[in-house]
């Protein structure tokens, strides 16, 4: 990517930024506080990964895991800048370390036991990102508790009336 293409997408996404936020001054520190994640957190994430990649012999695949769990907690705290959601956006710092040991694994020796904990959290943060997403729905919106509702009652029934083949 030439240092062109990297100043059209800075231009892009700065008025975008303009164009979403709606103060009306403008200063430098604004721009730190939105975008704090991508100036410091990310570059470091992507700063791993790229002295993994740019070794001969790839010898050292320990430097994919703070890469792999800095580029994910970046990405994960630079959206959660942007919409305001850390109450819903939490798991995925559960999830960074999921991806980073993912990595280690897919690059590294692939020892089969570090599927474990990989899964454990994984599964973790997928809990979690979906309780806290569909009680937010539920919240949001007033008639999705009532077709929740609905929808257990009707589920309800039809186990009751259906007939259970017992052996």
């Amino acid at each position: 990517m030439n240092s062109r293409t990297i100043f059209a997408l800075a231009l892009v996404a700065f008025g975008a930024f303009l164009f979403w936020t709606r103060e009306e001054t403008l200063h430098v520190g604004t721009i730190f506080a939105y975008f704090w994640p991508s100036l410091f957190v990310i570059p470091l994430g992507l700063f791993f990964h790229w002295l993994y990649f740019s070794m001969l012999h790839r010898r050292a695949p320990g430097l994919l895991i703070p890469g792999g769990v800095l580029l994910t907690a970046g990405a994960v705290c630079q959206l959660a800048m942007l919409t305001d959601g850390w109450g819903y956006l939490w798991p995925g710092f559960i999830l960074a370390a999921a991806v980073g040991l993912f990595e280690f694994y897919w690059f590294g020796i692939r020892n089969k036991w570090l599927l474990i904990p990989i899964n454990i959290l994984a599964v973790l943060s997928l809990a979690f990102f979906t309780v806290f997403s569909l009680s937010s729905l539920l919240n949001m919106l007033p008639f999705a508790r009532i077709l929740l509702a609905i929808g257990l009652v009707v589920a309800g029934v039809y186990l009751l009336s259906v007939k259970s083949k017992e052996v």
